[in-house]
């Protein structure tokens, strides 16, 4: 089955699709070096195991070696690993520097081209959002211009009376709305009194613990329009399985509409400017 934008897919395997130029390095490191890494690694250790078998049994073998140390194969067997594990941290080591440097406008990002020093432009921040882990729901805050929304997960009846019909257990009832092609800084906590959660968007890139009294940091840049959906990723207690993420990205001039609307009135005077789901 093909794989869907931005939720996961009956019998998918890999990664979701990529909305972020963070997911397009993410994409290409695991569908890369990684993985032709640990095949290669797999087949090798097939490879010598058969050997074993087919030449060191008892039968090959009645009388066995008794050599105990090989110089040679020592040194392959700890400088192998080790040259491995550098080309491995090459483009992960900057990976995570890109996930948590907020782009100023200047500094240039991997995207899906991993061995570069960076390639891709990113415009600075247009957008920051506060996302706060409740028990057990999420509230977001549109910082800039001091608006706020609670978004929980719909009940089934509520889910299944929509047109379309949303995944379950990742429907929510108010979503979180930004504009396409705008860097959004997530400013992300949990309840002073709550416990610890984990703000995660597959499709973005993204994943950040939200910690009780501490205001973590990272961003995204969404390139393709439509509804993204993650979960909290920290096992945070009893519905910690309810608690999921739905994040609408729509056109710049859809969104301005909808912050008039919203800074006018309410949420729902604000969703109401947004077309209909297809």
């Amino acid at each position: 089955m093909a794989q869907e934008l931005g939720r996961p897919s009956p019998g998918e395997i890999g990664l979701q699709p990529s909305a972020t130029p963070i997911m397009d390095s993410i994409r290409a490191f695991h569908n890369g070096p990684l993985l032709w890494t640990a095949v290669l690694i797999a087949l090798l250790v097939l490879v010598l195991l058969i050997i074993v078998v087919v030449r060191f049994n008892a039968r090959a073998n009645p009388r066995p070696s008794s050599t105990t140390h090989n110089t040679l194969v020592e040194i392959i067997w700890t400088v192998v690993p080790i040259l491995v594990l550098v080309i491995i941290a090459i483009p992960s080591f900057a990976e995570l520097t890109d996930q948590l440097t907020v782009p100023d406008g200047q500094r240039k990002y991997l995207g899906s081209n991993i061995f570069s020093f960076g390639d891709v432009e990113v415009p600075a921040v247009g957008l920051t959002i506060k996302a706060t882990g409740q028990q057990w729901y999420w509230d977001y805050e549109y910082v800039d211009q001091g608006k706020s929304i609670s978004s929980s997960i719909l009940t089934e009846d509520a889910r299944l009376a929509q047109v379309p019909v949303q995944p379950r257990l990742l429907a929510v009832d108010y979503q979180l709305v930004v504009p396409v092609d705008t860097t959004v800084r997530m400013q992300v906590t949990a309840d002073p009194v709550g416990v610890i959660h984990a703000f995660a968007m597959p499709a973005f890139g993204i994943k950040i613990d939200a910690v009780p009294g501490k205001l973590n940091e990272t961003w995204f840049n969404a390139q393709k329009t439509g509804i993204f959906y993650g979960q909290c990723s920290e096992l945070c207690g009893k519905d910690h399985a309810f608690m999921p993420i739905a994040i609408r990205v729509v056109t710049k001039e859809e969104f301005a509409a909808w912050m008039a609307a919203f800074e006018a009135g309410t949420v729902d005077d604000a969703n109401a400017t947004l077309p209909a789901l297809s």
